[in-house]
């Protein structure tokens, strides 16, 4: 591999007014780049008065839309187009990255703006995507100018050869591994085993993210652990008052945390006993589960392939079955009450989650662009061809 240092362009879809797991890859991965050397520049959407890194160029303002079975705030139109074309020729860049190209929003811009070394990484996984349906003939000519695809996860990569053909390498999301390992226990959330404590992290108002699953099951579990707490940290007002009208009198057991930051995620998964991921479909990955994982939680999640595979078929965590409040249930008294089963679990976890650290990631990331520029005829650059392609592009997105 070269020793040049590069100058690469990330683009990101989703907003970091309310950062998701995409957003958090992309920031992350930009992290990684730059230790290694690089130089990197993000474009993502963002309020100017939003608090971003130093590398990224916010996008503006963006809108919420309903997608993939989310609520995704992204950015489109003739002016997000013009400050692409911007951004893409200021920063003269080695290697366009595009975070799904083919969700409307900068992706897709720069993929109709820019030509050169692309390339794309797709992180959506769902059995039948009717907004991938819907999109994938606005950008299918544009999708030749991809020079590499990675997927983050064998259920990704099968998204996309299912719904646009051709085929990805798999690349992991990545984690810090060593700031989960270093974190220190808050003893706010510590428990005991009399009294354990069990965290769930996710959009509280999105019901694929499992919360009426695990609040279901609590009543269950207080029966055998009446100290039990359950610490959930996530927005969504509506969310929470759900959840809380169906606890009734079991929600003196639930500790509503709101947002947290990164440090308070990292301390609040080394704390707790278990770490639960009740999420119901639509996961490619589970970043969150390595993160636990990484922090040494024993994590209990729902038997999804994404979740599967990242727990080594059950190796590095117990699986329940998806939508079955009384499975989850009766699988964390188990897990709760056995504590060489906990044992087990963390120590094969703490081996696994070396594959997924940022150092291996970004490696294999970096192999990926060095095998595109070896094939480059020059830099990224505007397509001469952008103007009658965002036309098209626009007019059949609307």
């Amino acid at each position: 591999m070269s020793d040049r240092p590069l100058r690469i362009g990330l683009v990101c879809p989703y907003s970091f007014d309310v950062p998701g797991g995409v957003q958090f890859h992309v920031r992350d991965l930009a992290r990684a780049l730059e230790g290694q050397g690089h130089t990197v520049s993000v474009l993502a959407p963002a309020d100017d008065d939003t608090p971003v890194p130093d590398n990224m160029t916010p996008a503006g303002r963006a809108v919420p839309v309903r997608y993939n079975g989310a609520v995704a705030r992204m950015t489109f139109g003739p002016l997000s187009a013009a400050r692409v074309r911007r951004w893409v020729t200021n920063g003269q860049f080695d290697v366009l990255h595009l975070h799904e190209p083919v969700t409307p929003s900068l992706g897709m811009l720069a993929l109709w703006i820019a030509q050169g070394p692309v390339v794309a990484t797709f992180h959506t996984a769902l059995i039948r995507s009717r907004a991938l349906q819907m999109a994938y003939p606005v950008v299918r000519s544009s999708l030749e100018k991809i020079s590499a695809r990675i997927a983050v996860s064998e259920d990704a990569r099968r998204t996309l050869v299912e719904h646009m053909g051709g085929d990805a390498v798999v690349i992991p999301n990545g984690v810090y591994v060593d700031e989960f390992v270093r974190a220190r226990p808050d003893a706010r959330w510590t428990g005991t085993p009399d009294a354990p404590t069990i965290a769930f992290l996710g959009r509280l108002d999105e019901p694929r993210k499992g919360l009426p699953v695990l609040t279901a099951a609590i009543p269950q579990v207080l029966e055998t652990f009446p100290g039990a707490r359950f610490l959930v940290a996530g927005r969504g007002e509506a969310g929470e008052a759900e959840a809380r009208e169906t606890l009734g009198e079991h929600a003196r057991s639930v500790e509503f945390l709101g947002g947290i930051s990164d440090e308070e995620k990292a301390s609040l998964l080394g704390s707790v006993d278990a770490y639960v991921a009740p999420q119901t479909g639509g996961e490619s990955f589970g970043i969150v589960l390595v993160e636990a994982m990484s922090a040494g939680a024993a994590v209990v999640a729902s038997d999804l392939g994404a979740f599967r595979r990242v727990l080594d078929e059950g190796r590095a965590g117990v699986l329940f079955r998806r939508g079955d409040p009384a499975d989850l249930a009766a699988t964390l008294v188990r897990v709760l009450g056995d504590a060489a089963l906990r044992r087990e679990v963390t120590e094969n976890a703490s081996r696994v989650v070396r594959r997924y650290d940022w150092s291996t990631v970004t490696q294999q990331v970096l192999t990926v662009y060095e095998m595109v520029l070896a094939a480059a005829d020059g830099a990224v650059a505007e397509d001469p061809r952008s103007v009658r392609s965002l036309w098209t592009g626009l007019r059949g997105a609307s």
